[in-house]
């Protein structure tokens, strides 16, 4: 046993050395008559035969309108099975879809359809606050008089159409009925070989990161990246045709799209989408009315679901499995989803958009200990490691930067080699920026961002650490720690604080509680209580929002007190 934080996956199952498409067809073929896709929000039940004639119909649609292989497709919308349909859909004729994040704003889409050259854009009519129809018409204003398919815009010369969701969309926009009329004027055997031209290894998704700083990257990622990725998931699950899978979590994301969706179509599983985002009620009853045996979740929609006052209602008794990820999962969070969601096999998923995502994973075997302290071993066909600050391999046990390398790393960040460059190194490992640690069997424990750890005085304080810790007052449901600057100590520690329903502690109670438990240095300065944490749309705590608004309060406050003479 190597003394060294490096690891290799075990080789089996093999890699599927296939296109998406094809293995799309091959579940079609296998399981023709079972349930592929249930979307609760929208009334609407496929079989695996039915989805594949309307993904046939879609992609056909599209080589009417014109897609060529290697073109971008972008998709704006949340949660539907129109967006699942396009995804099969753009990998039939090797167009790379381009996932839109659907809270995105003018300035946000703008870029990320100029940056990819996308030529073609789906989009819902609208989303909660956003008339995605109206955005669209004031950043394109000649949308509204052309042709749809032959649009003209200087600030986008790539985009010749948007597709609209809307039954009855403004004109300019070519409606998703008409798409899919239009694929009368393509034969089956058109679309046949298109398909037979592809190969795995080819692009055919952009995922942009959320980044704190400047402007996103869209990583690259392959049929192989991804298909494989779903696939190795889905077997560490043990999902096979008879599990139902529900997706609360976005498609635009891995998440969704990769650990669900193509995790689903690798194993004959079905798709359940409970609404068009996540819905704590909606989540709880597409489980119990669907018999489902899995469920996907980040830790603040399980800590949504086990604390809604109707979660009794819902016969949650049919759930074996899943997996929390996206974000440090709390051990009190993962104890409480085994003992109340019935999910004994939950495991816990660690990983990246550019890793396909998901890299390290718990397995159904692994002790409750294991499942609630670790992030797993290194998944199958991939490497682990942890590096110091000189780039070498650290002594197993010891604290430093997580890298990945295989099948699963990304292509690359799109048009942009020197962020490539930064991100992955010569040998082809892909440097997280997560600091970890592996202990003698390979299991590797998250100890938080390298950005995020605080240094107070000298002394070095991981925020996941006394998240743990805090987690474990009874009335404290959710828990982020953050540093804030200070002149004194260079910086301070605030901990935003969650209750739980129908429970309080007073600042001073919390500081009685938690100063005999802790090292006086880790105790929070300050402490804030709020109802909800600011957060990205798949549910990602946004630290640097928490810092910003922790710093001009903080300032607010020294600005409104009164001098001392």
């Amino acid at each position: 046993m190597s003394s060294l934080s490096h690891t290799q996956g075990r080789q089996d199952p093999p890699l599927l050395e296939t296109t998406i498409g094809e293995a799309f067809d091959d579940a079609v073929r296998r399981h023709a008559d079972r349930n592929a896709l249930r979307v609760r929000h929208q009334d609407l039940r496929y079989s695996w035969r039915q989805l594949g004639e309307a993904v046939d119909r879609c992609a056909r649609g599209l080589l009417a309108v014109g897609v060529e292989q290697g073109q971008r497709v972008g998709i704006w919308s949340p949660n539907c099975a129109e967006w699942c349909i396009a995804q099969f859909a753009t990998a039939k004729i090797g167009a790379v879809l381009v996932n839109v994040n659907p809270a995105y704003r003018l300035s946000e889409l703008e870029y990320v359809l100029a940056q990819s050259g996308c030529s073609w854009l789906i989009c819902a009519e609208s989303f909660k606050t956003s008339d995605y129809q109206a955005m669209l018409l004031e950043l394109l204003p000649e949308l509204a008089g052309c042709v749809p398919g032959e649009l003209a815009s200087p600030r986008l010369p790539a985009l010749r159409g948007v597709v609209s969701l809307a039954e009855a969309p403004p004109a300019g926009f070519l409606a998703w009925s008409a798409l899919q009329a239009r694929a009368d004027e393509v034969a089956p055997d058109v679309l046949a070989a298109r398909s037979a031209q592809l190969v795995p290894e080819q692009p055919i998704n952009i995922q942009y990161t959320s980044g704190t700083t400047g402007f996103p990257k869209g990583a690259t990622l392959s049929h192989r990246n991804i298909l494989n990725n779903g696939y190795m998931v889905g077997e560490s699950l043990g999902l096979g045709a008879d599990d139902r899978l529900v997706i609360p979590v976005p498609l635009y994301h891995c998440f969704g799209m990769v650990m669900g969706n193509l995790g689903c179509v690798t194993h004959g599983s079905t798709m359940i989408y409970p609404a068009s985002a996540f819905e704590p009620e909606a989540t709880l009853a597409a489980v119990a009315e669907e018999r489902a045996t899995a469920l996907y979740g980040v830790p603040t929609m399980f800590i949504a679901l086990l604390d809604h006052p109707r979660r009794g209602d819902h016969d949650l008794s049919c759930l074996r499995t899943g997996i929390m990820a996206g974000a440090t999962c709390p051990i009190e969070v993962m104890r409480r989803v085994i003992a109340e969601l019935h999910m004994a096999e939950v495991q816990i998923a660690y990983g990246m958009t550019e890793t396909s995502p998901v890299s390290l994973q718990t397995g159904a075997d692994d002790t409750l200990d294991l499942r609630v302290t670790s992030v797993g071993r290194t998944q199958p066909h991939l490497e682990s490691r942890i590096v110091g600050r000189d780039g070498a391999v650290l002594p197993r046990g010891e604290v430093g930067e997580l890298c990945t390398r295989g099948y699963s790393v990304m292509l690359g960040y799109w048009n942009d080699p020197e962020g490539t460059a930064a991100a992955l190194d010569g040998e082809g490992w892909m440097h997280t920026g997560d600091l970890a640690q592996m202990d003698a069997d390979g299991y590797v424990r998250i100890v938080g961002r390298s950005k995020d750890m605080i240094i107070r005085g000298g002394e070095n304080i991981y925020p996941r650490e006394l998240e743990e810790f805090f987690f474990t007052h009874p009335a404290i449901a959710d828990v982020q720690v953050i540093g804030i600057p200070d002149e004194k100590y260079g910086e301070e520690i605030v901990a935003w604080i969650k209750f739980h329903p129908g429970h309080d502690a007073s600042e001073p109670a919390l500081r009685d509680w938690a100063r005999t438990r802790i090292a006086h240095f880790k105790m929070p300065r300050h402490f804030k209580v709020v109802d909800e944490f600011p957060m990205t749309v798949t549910g990602k705590v946004q630290k640097f929002r928490m810092r910003e608004i922790s710093v001009a309060e903080l300032q607010a406050q020294r600005e409104a007190e009164p001098a001392v003479s």
